[in-house]
């Protein structure tokens, strides 16, 4: 046995959309996970509903507790508070598992089938995404927090920040140029000089670069078919790699399906979607290019890698999602070098470089593009002992 002993929930005020799940067991060990978004509902999910039925469980049946957790009486299939809770959970006793074996969590998973992944840099800022909304500029107006702030450098001058990816080994970069234009019709079409403007930036890359490097377009699940449609056929001139969640509702198969026969970009979707079926919705109906899933919100490595082995079943690249927390980019990490198809690590360089420093004991080594394979056992990393001491942390604890 390996008996779970307590429960214990980790937020600060300081990033009120992170939450961190530790996981105590009798053998000693401490399990990590995280959530993102909407962090005091996934703490009342955990303390109220998971932890009275969790405690005391042997932590080696991941499996089982997945499918009990899983497949609550509401909030299955969507990235619910309840699914947020278990995919937190789910990692944790993945960390635990490798830990126990002393082996990296993805050896645990089964082994890899590589030691590094290409990196593509999301081009956000640092504070991007911090408190539930996602800063939309689109006029590149305000002043610079620092060098990483990427998103005000792709509005400013995208073909410049383009260089300075590639000086750092970056070979792919995301951008959101579109997103401030939505809102003037509520995603239901774009004009052709919001086009023209959306567009100006992949006009610039490739100016300024040819094509050394690929681009993606992040639309943010802002627009209807018919609008979505439109930017992407405008997309095509410029290669774009692809157009990430572009219409409002990412599980709505029959709309993605249509959208994929009318423009040559490949489609991405989607970090918001959870569990199997929505997936296996998408893929068996030809609707998208690309597989993107948040372990943070699809359900954990566990449900993380049955998506993972749907995409290889259909022949589709796989691309973890992270521009929300240090342990989820970690976690992605592991899924990466487990699964055949996946292409790519997401990577934020500016949380990189600040303030998820702040949080973890380690981060993911970036060489060149590439996001190197983790070595210790477990995820290969802790939550900083100093966080859950700061003043403005929330802790909870569920004992046995």
């Amino acid at each position: 046995m390996a008996t779970i002993t307590a429960l214990r929930s980790i937020r600060i005020n300081e990033r009120p959309n992170l939450i961190w799940v530790e996981i105590e067991t009798d053998e000693g060990l401490v399990g990590l996970g995280e959530s993102f978004r909407g962090a005091q509902a996934v703490e009342a999910v955990l303390h109220e509903q998971v932890a009275p039925w969790l405690l005391g469980r042997d932590a080696r049946h991941i499996e089982a507790v997945s499918q009990q957790l899983m497949n609550p009486y509401l909030g299955f299939h969507s990235a619910s508070a309840e699914v947020r809770a278990a995919s937190a959970v789910d990692i944790a006793l993945w960390d635990l598992a490798g830990q126990r074996q002393g082996v990296p969590v993805y050896i645990a998973m089964g082994g890899g089938v590589r030691d590094r992944i290409r990196a593509y840099n999301t081009c956000a800022g640092y504070s991007y995404n911090t408190a539930g909304t996602v800063r939309r500029s689109t006029d590149g107006s305000e002043a610079p927090k620092g060098p990483y702030d990427d998103q005000i450098a792709f509005m400013r001058d995208a073909g410049e920040l383009a260089h300075s990816l590639l000086d750092e080994g970056y070979t792919a970069m995301k951008i959101w140029p579109f997103d401030g234009y939505a809102a003037a019709t509520g995603g239901h079409l774009i004009g052709p000089e919001d086009l023209r403007r959306g567009l100006e930036p992949f006009r610039k890359i490739r100016d300024a670069v040819g094509d050394r490097i690929d681009v993606m377009c992040e639309l943010h699940s802002m627009w209807t078919a018919g609008a979505a449609a439109r930017i992407c056929r405008g997309l095509e001139e410029y290669g774009v790699f692809w157009a990430e969640d572009p219409i409002a509702k990412m599980d709505d198969v029959q709309a993605l399906a249509d959208l994929r026969r009318q423009t040559r970009v490949p489609v991405c979707g989607s970090e918001t979607l959870a569990g199997l079926v929505p997936f296996r919705d998408l893929l068996a109906r030809d609707a998208v290019d690309v597989v993107m899933l948040d372990l943070a919100w699809c359900g954990g490595l566990t449900e993380g890698r049955k998506i993972a082995a749907l995409a290889q079943a259909y022949a589709r690249p796989l691309a973890p999602h992270d521009c929300t927390g240090p342990v989820t980019l970690i976690a992605g990490l592991h899924l990466a070098m487990h699964a055949p198809t996946a292409i790519f690590q997401e990577v934020v360089r500016a949380t990189l470089s600040t303030w998820y420093r702040d949080l973890v004991t380690e981060l993911p080594a970036v060489e060149l593009g590439m996001v190197l394979a983790p070595t210790a056992p477990g995820l290969g990393t802790r939550l900083h002992p100093d966080v859950a001491r700061r003043a403005d942390a929330v802790v909870r604890t569920s004992k046995r």
